[in-house]
């Protein structure tokens, strides 16, 4: 049979052809070092604090919360990994203040995968990074089809770790021993895998393009408070009147104030369904209330009068107090209205999208991160009086664009504002 490169060779639809994966990643099972004890003691603390102080290079951070279950986002164990000194298992629930941690490691490169999630409950306890690198976002810049945990370490590093706890009450104590060597795993390889990305970013050059983003994480500070966050309950879309808005803001501040009081999650306490439900049955009793197929169990049955005094006070709120349809913004209108209103806005931000996409193609990076959405909205909608470069490249960096946001997408960006 030729071999000749310009001779097509005849295939049968029926046979798949073979694909070489490579070798199947090796499962890590347990921590090299053994899984640690659990730190739940100031002289634990202490101990380990100066162990991490007299380590060397990054130090791996991870947080367990209990989302789901509990009312907040704390974290119910907090790991740490650093050369010459092994894992540290910290419970922060005995130990709510870890600044003798945030001494021993402050100056040092933190290493946490999507930093974002994490972040604020480890600030909660007193530990804030000065430097950090972030492998779930050095993933997305780097082109990584997926870029979760686990598929990241198995794809630059062959190792598959476990599954199954990160939806787990991290709350329970005693913690299971299988639950604590998941937690450790996360961060077993955290500062290797950080070296595999960052020889990735090197040779894309995207260094600082990674540096940026990390820095910007870090100057972000906590995020604001919600605005309405009540309008987020499921399956609401349907109401349509204020009053029954009303109705379901009240729910959902009882709700909400009873969750907060007994730390369990709202959806524990009352379902978002049940929420809709009674709006939508408006019950005149609560005999009427309890009849519904979603508040027939026990724990309703005795929060009956709490339920159905918030439905009152929703239903029996003056018209000038009732809530808006909708909450009024300080950005552009849903895309789906540009056309009737603003047709040109409408060309723009096609014409943007699409030159977005090459860039996001040329360079392997999501269009997400080559520029926010949100931003890309705001500008097509609103777009500087001088339509130049100048005044587009002042507006990007005005609405948090980075600056390698900027060089990469002003001058296309300030062409579908001409357009």
């Amino acid at each position: 049979m030729s071999t000749d490169p310009g001779t097509e060779l005849p295939t049968d639809p029926a046979v798949e052809p073979a694909v070489d994966e490579g070798p199947p990643p090796t499962p890590l099972l347990a921590p090299r070092d053994g899984l640690p004890p659990v730190i739940e003691t100031s002289t634990a603390l202490v101990a380990y604090a100066d162990a991490l102080a007299a380590g060397s290079g990054p130090v791996a951070v991870d947080a367990e919360r209990a989302s789901g279950y509990r009312y907040g986002q704390s974290a119910y164990l907090v790991q740490l990994r650093r050369a010459g000194a092994g894992t540290g298992l910290i419970d922060p629930v005995p130990l709510p203040d870890l600044t003798a941690v945030q001494t021993a490691i402050g100056d040092a490169e933190w290493v946490l995968h999507a930093a974002n999630q994490d972040l604020p409950c480890l600030a909660e306890l007193g530990l804030v990074p000065a430097r950090l690198f972030d492998t779930e976002l050095a993933a997305r810049l780097a082109g990584l089809p997926r870029v979760g945990l686990g598929a990241v370490v198995e794809s630059l590093l062959g190792l598959s770790l476990q599954k199954g706890h990160s939806a787990a009450d991290w709350s329970t104590r005693p913690l299971p021993a299988d639950w604590l060597v998941y937690a450790a795993l996360d961060v077993e390889v955290l500062v290797e895998l950080r070296d595999a990305l960052a020889q990735i970013l090197e040779e894309q050059g995207k260094t600082e393009w990674a540096r940026q983003e990390f820095a910007a994480i870090l100057t972000a500070g906590p995020p604001a408070p919600k605005v309405d966050p009540w309008r987020k309950t499921s399956g609401m879309h349907g109401l349509r009147s204020r009053r029954q808005l009303s109705m379901v803001r009240a729910l959902w501040q009882a709700r909400d104030e009873l969750a907060r009081r007994r730390d369990i999650a709202p959806g524990r306490v009352l379902p978002d369904a049940a929420i809709v439900s009674a709006v939508q049955a408006d019950p005149k009793s609560e005999g009427a209330l309890l009849e519904l197929p979603v508040f027939r169990g026990r724990a309703n049955r005795k929060l009956v009068t709490t339920w159905f005094g918030a439905l009152v006070r929703g239903r029996e709120l003056p018209e000038d107090q009732l809530p808006p349809h909708s909450r009024p913004g300080d950005g552009p209108p849903p895309v789906n209205r540009w056309a009737d209103r603003d047709p040109d806005a409408t060309a723009r931000l096609k014409a943007a999208r699409a030159a977005l996409a090459q860039v996001s193609e040329q360079w392997s990076v999501p269009v997400e991160n080559v520029l926010s959405p949100d931003l890309v909205r705001r500008l097509m909608w609103a777009p500087p009086r001088s339509a130049d470069a100048a005044a587009v490249a002042e507006a990007l960096r005005a609405g948090g664009a980075r600056e390698w946001q900027v060089e990469l997408t002003c001058d296309l960006l300030t062409e579908a504002i001409a357009g």
